[in-house]
């Protein structure tokens, strides 16, 4: 929380281009990003809101973005410069353990989900209740409500801290 830095972006602003590097890892607090892709002609691919985090996948495997990120109305997210997480992910095992078990948690609901809403799963069923203890790992579902709670409290307090900036 203390290395992020509040950003308040207008509506039609892209906050990331697709094949241009970026800097910082982004979560949303308020408002709503499209998210598309050339790949799929540009097409809307998905639509992300408060609690979503933005520029994971380029943050984790440091490639350009497949994607591009465009905010759909005004929006505020927290930047968290990528060097700083590295530097805290070197120095910190334990958070690093956490953070990256959340991303890729994270990684693979995102993922699932966009397959479905793009017609490709055969298991629609499965992909449209996620919540359902019989769709999840039994290890990941007993934290998945203290994961919530975390976060809820983690995005209270950034935009806590954004307002007081």
């Amino acid at each position: 929380m203390k290395t992020g830095k509040r950003k308040e972006v207008p509506a039609g602003t892209v906050v990331i281009q697709e094949g241009q590097p970026i800097d910082a890892l982004y979560i949303v607090l308020e408002g709503k990003l499209s998210v598309s892709a050339e790949a799929v002609k540009g097409e809307e691919i998905a639509v992300l809101s408060s609690g979503e985090i933005v520029g994971e996948m380029s943050f984790v495997d440091a490639r350009p973005p497949s994607a591009t990120v465009k905010a759909i109305e005004p929006t505020i997210l927290w930047a968290i410069p990528r060097n700083q997480l590295r530097a805290k992910l070197l120095q910190d095992n334990a958070f690093a353990a956490h953070f990256y078990q959340a991303i890729a948690a994270f990684l693979s609901d995102r993922l699932r989900g966009t397959v479905s809403r793009l017609g490709y799963s055969r298991y629609r069923q499965l992909n449209e209740d996620v919540t359902s203890e019989l769709n999840l790992n039994p290890e990941i579902s007993a934290s998945l409500e203290v994961a919530k709670l975390r976060l809820d409290w983690l995005l209270q307090r950034l935009k806590d801290l954004a307002v007081s900036q």
